[in-house]
């Protein structure tokens, strides 16, 4: 589609949608340039590893993200597999989001490498949608050795299916007289939130194409989707979105979980697990300038059987050593010897790290806090690694945990 290249008309297309290429591939070859041009593909690096972001140069052997590990490495043998390293990518993401709100404070962050802006009002400063969306490509290129891909439309929706097919490295343009021009011959696929079982749904009516469900009456949608479905897709394939940039969304929680390669029956395993977990929970509150109330903890049984607990504390926490001493306190009381696939802990309630604590009696003070931001400080300079528990120096040796997973961190 060059018609809808960088040239086309912007008049009225204050929409971007920004989304990074290749984002937690892209910061390790960006650290490791020996990597550049060879296949990189990023997750749990065990048997039950899935992909968590692949190089282009490894999506060309078909390789994608939430693939199995096996599989990726049957269709990509001679791909560089690598753990992530969730410290390093929220580190990036605050730098692009920064860059972002330097251009507008209506910045609607959706995942750590992505988000929209409303641009409307930022002309007067920066020129049009395009210069600004060429403008913040520069600048992330320049100051953080990353690409991204920019969608540029009057909605939000549209903006996003432009980004999707600007990738990778590019910008599409959809003004906005020329919408339908641009929607209608989509694939139903495209739409943002139709999957897999809904795509059956509208195959199952005939229905292919964006224009297809245009044409198709709501009542014959409805019938086959509800009428709440119905509705919202039908308002999309004609490019009706009234959504506005959100810029304050609340965080609800931060999280981390981990599935071990091989069932995990001893408890010194799992309290390294459950240690690690809450140091990297911690760390991410820390650096989002948050406290989190409860804390729950996930575990995951070797018949796939999932048990949730959690606890309220008295004050808000954003220290490792408080939110391990709950989460191994949770586990305790629920574990009874079972081998364990998968274990996760997560604050929530979150609220400002400055918001006041009670301590309690035995508590001392903020010396847990003060070492832990020191140990911040050391690992934002020389690497996420450099300082660790002591309890958590032999798992660097074998690398048990590897297969950590995130879910996005934030929830």
């Amino acid at each position: 589609m060059t018609a809808f290249g960088p040239g086309a008309d912007d008049t009225n297309c204050g929409m971007l949608h920004v989304d990074m290429d290749a984002f937690f591939a892209s910061v390790e070859v960006r650290r490791r340039p020996e990597l550049a041009g060879r296949p990189v593909i990023v997750g749990g690096t065990g048997p039950r590893g899935v992909v968590s972001s692949a190089s282009y140069e490894a999506r060309a052997f078909g390789v994608r993200s939430a693939m199995p590990g096996l599989r990726a490495r049957q269709l990509c043998p001679g791909a560089v597999f690598l753990p992530p390293d969730f410290e390093a990518y929220h580190a990036a993401s605050s730098a692009i989001m920064g860059i972002f709100r330097d251009v507008t404070p209506l910045v609607e962050p959706l995942s750590l490498d992505e988000a929209f802006l409303d641009v409307s009002g930022a002309g007067r400063l920066f020129g049009s949608p395009t210069a600004i969306a060429t403008l913040i490509r520069e600048r992330v290129a320049a100051e953080q050795g990353l690409t991204c891909s920019v969608g540029v439309a009057s909605t939000m929706f549209v903006a996003k299916l432009g980004s999707t097919r600007a990738k990778p490295d590019g910008i599409v343009v959809v003004p906005a007289g020329r919408v339908l021009e641009y929607l209608h011959p989509l694939p139903v696929a495209a739409i943002w939130g139709v999957g897999e079982r809904t795509g059956e749904v509208l195959r199952g009516l005939g229905l292919r194409t964006i224009g297809d469900i245009a044409a198709t009456p709501v009542a014959a949608l409805r019938s086959a989707l509800g009428p709440a479905a119905a509705r919202h897709l039908h308002e999309l394939s004609w490019g009706r979105d009234p959504r506005r940039v959100t810029p304050q969304r609340v965080e609800k929680s931060v999280g981390a979980e981990t599935t071990f390669d091989t069932d995990a029956a001893d408890l010194a395993s799992l309290r390294k697990a459950l240690l690690a977990l809450s140091s990297k929970v911690a760390a991410r509150l820390r650096m989002a300038g948050q406290a989190g109330k409860t804390i729950s903890i996930k575990v995951r049984f070797a018949d796939f059987r999932t048990v949730n607990r959690s606890r309220t504390l008295p004050g808000a926490t954003d220290v490792a050593h408080e939110v391990f001493a709950v989460g191994l306190t949770l586990f305790e009381a629920l574990w009874s010897g079972e081998p364990v696939r998968l274990v996760g802990v997560r604050a929530e309630g979150l609220t400002g790290a400055s918001t006041p604590r009670q301590l309690t009696l035995d508590e001392q003070g903020d010396n847990w806090r003060d070492a832990e931001r020191a140990a911040d400080a050391v690992s934002a300079r020389f690497g996420a690694d450099t300082v660790r528990p002591a309890t958590l120096i032999s798992g660097a040796r074998n690398r048990a945990l590897d297969r950590e997973h995130d879910q996005g961190g934030h929830r």
